[in-house]
């Protein structure tokens, strides 16, 4: 019984899909099924309940899951131990990120590290929240980013920094001659928003009515890059990171006004599984992220 296959069992489990599984382990979906086939006939007993709609483990599953998990955690204790010794930073990050974090936070923190660190591949995909938080603990990311981290027993989160909220609105809407606006101005105001289930919206949408505020949200999309877009055909206002519109301010596409009489911001983290070893790589990059530019 060799190591990877152990791997390819807990992460089949972590993830509850054979697809999903041969996705983090670069193999076909076949060689997983192969992989489950030949422990089980190691073992003389079954360990999935296979089914069309639903993953299941047996008592026997569960039993080797348990004790598998520990000994490929044990075997990547070791093995990032070893690497540590000899000073080597090297090996593969995999990074699942929002939207908005992955393309205008991330890229110069990346950029420094990468430096740093060239020997080391990071792998960054773009993801919804919940998606997010799916895939690291289905072991399909080593971290994520994400904005107003939510509790997870099984996560680890750190915190990383607030980033500020602006009112953005068309060039020529009456708010781009102001320098800042209060709430309140936007009563009856049309807002391109986030869909309801975003972290983001769910925030603001707390903050509305701590204010007394009602807005018309006249569309809802799940990215903060089509809420730009929206914005620039002057479907109405939107409140959106500030790191996320450097550019279309200063191609003046879009119109950045500052919020008036209080802190509007976004918090933001890194997190990762708990109880997870971390290479050198990973706390390389969690301390860089951690830093200043």
């Amino acid at each position: 019984m060799q190591i990877e296959s152990l791997k390819v069992f807990c992460d089949l489990v972590a993830t509850e899909s054979f697809t999903k599984a041969a996705q983090v382990n670069g193999v076909t979906q076949s060689a997983v099924s192969q992989t489950v086939s030949a422990m089980e006939r190691y073992f003389k007993s079954r360990l999935v309940e296979r089914s069309a709609k639903h993953f299941r483990l047996t008592r026997e599953g569960q039993v080797l899951y348990e004790r598998a998990k520990s000994i490929v955690g044990q075997f990547e204790s070791i093995h990032h131990q070893m690497e540590a010794i000899k000073g080597v930073v090297a090996g593969n990050i995999h990074v699942s990120a929002i939207y908005s974090i992955g393309l205008h936070v991330l890229p110069p923190y990346l950029k420094k590290f990468l430096k740093v660190c060239p020997t080391v591949r990071v792998d960054v995909q773009y993801r919804q929240a919940r998606q997010i938080y799916e895939n690291v603990l289905g072991n399909e990311a080593d971290l994520g980013l994400v904005a107003y981290p939510t509790k997870d027993m099984g996560l680890e989160a750190v915190p990383l920094r607030k980033d500020p909220m602006v009112l953005i609105c068309h060039p020529k809407h009456p708010f781009a001659k102001l320098r800042s606006v209060k709430l309140k101005a936007l009563e009856g105001q049309k807002l391109v928003s986030f869909d309801p289930e975003i972290p983001t919206r769910k925030a603001l949408d707390k903050l509305f009515r701590q204010q007394g505020v009602t807005v018309k949200h006249a569309q809802e999309f799940d990215n903060v890059e089509t809420v730009k877009r929206a914005v620039e055909i002057d479907a109405g206002v939107a409140l959106v990171p500030e790191v996320t519109v450097a550019e279309e301010v200063a191609k003046r596409t879009l119109a950045a006004v500052k919020i008036e009489g209080r802190e509007v911001s976004r918090p933001f983290a890194l997190i990762y599984k708990k109880n997870k070893v971390l290479s050198p790589a990973m706390k390389e990059f969690i301390a860089l992220l951690k830093g200043p530019l």
